[in-house]
């Protein structure tokens, strides 16, 4: 989760319909899996482990960013989220990685080296925008390096080592949208001038594109065909 669309969005974060979309989707493609404890990776505010805290059995939370002015703790929920500059072993049973691999210039490296700190059998859940025809001033303002299609993703994912469960594309109702109002507006190549997309919409408006994404939502994991997001769900199975 990107800090800089935290400080846009302010505590309408939790109601916007992109986040509350995407939260869901993460408990749909978990299933029944239900954590102990959670390594987040890019965590930003901690926003998808504070869910998987509510939502499931999950005991604590690491939150790990770059981004952190200092390490600290947290109660939420009656359970323990640890904010962390960085990770060197972490006892975590899923690490997710939310939009985070498309801003590092070498996503295979930082994969691997999260694997090499994770136990085997550990659940890892990514996900990354889809589509390099989608690319916007919204990729230039968040320092994104590129977007997948979700076989690039899954190469990725294969040569860190992991066996893949699962990939799928998601917000495939709301793309058109997407596509249409960039093809609209010129990409700014200039960060300073490029601006994200997420914004505060009219109630009505956030209703609706909720209720697109809900009506999508069962179909997830059939989904490999179209959206703005891919998503992976994979495992370490070596040692």
């Amino acid at each position: 989760m990107d800090l800089k669309e935290e400080h846009l969005l302010g505590n309408f974060i939790r109601q916007h319909w992109y986040y509350q979309s995407k939260a869901k989707a993460v408990n749909a493609l978990l299933n029944d899996i239900s954590p102990s404890c959670i390594l987040d990776v890019g965590a930003g505010s901690g926003y998808f482990s504070r869910h998987l805290l509510d939502t499931t059995a999950a005991k604590s939370a690491y939150c790990v960013d770059i981004s952190y002015p200092h390490d600290w703790d947290e109660e939420h929920a009656g359970k323990t989220i640890h904010f962390r500059k960085s990770a060197e072993q972490v006892d975590a049973d899923l690490v997710l990685f939310m939009d985070v691999l498309e801003h590092v210039e070498d996503d295979l490296s930082l994969l691997k080296d999260y694997m090499r700190k994770s136990s085997k059998g550990t659940l890892v859940l990514i996900s990354v925008p889809a589509f390099q025809c989608l690319w916007s001033g919204h990729d230039v303002f968040l320092g994104h390096q590129r977007r997948y299609t979700l076989e690039g993703l899954q190469s990725v994912v294969r040569a860190a080592g992991l066996q893949i469960h699962s990939g799928s594309y998601y917000f495939a109702l709301v793309a058109p949208i997407a596509l249409l109002t960039r093809s609209l507006n010129k990409t700014p190549e200039d960060p300073q001038i490029a601006r994200s997309q997420l914004q505060l919409h009219h109630p009505a408006t956030n209703a609706f594109l909720k209720i697109l994404c809900e009506f999508e939502l069962p179909l997830i994991r059939f989904n490999r065909f179209a959206g703005l997001t891919a998503f992976v769900l994979a495992e370490k199975v070596s040692s």
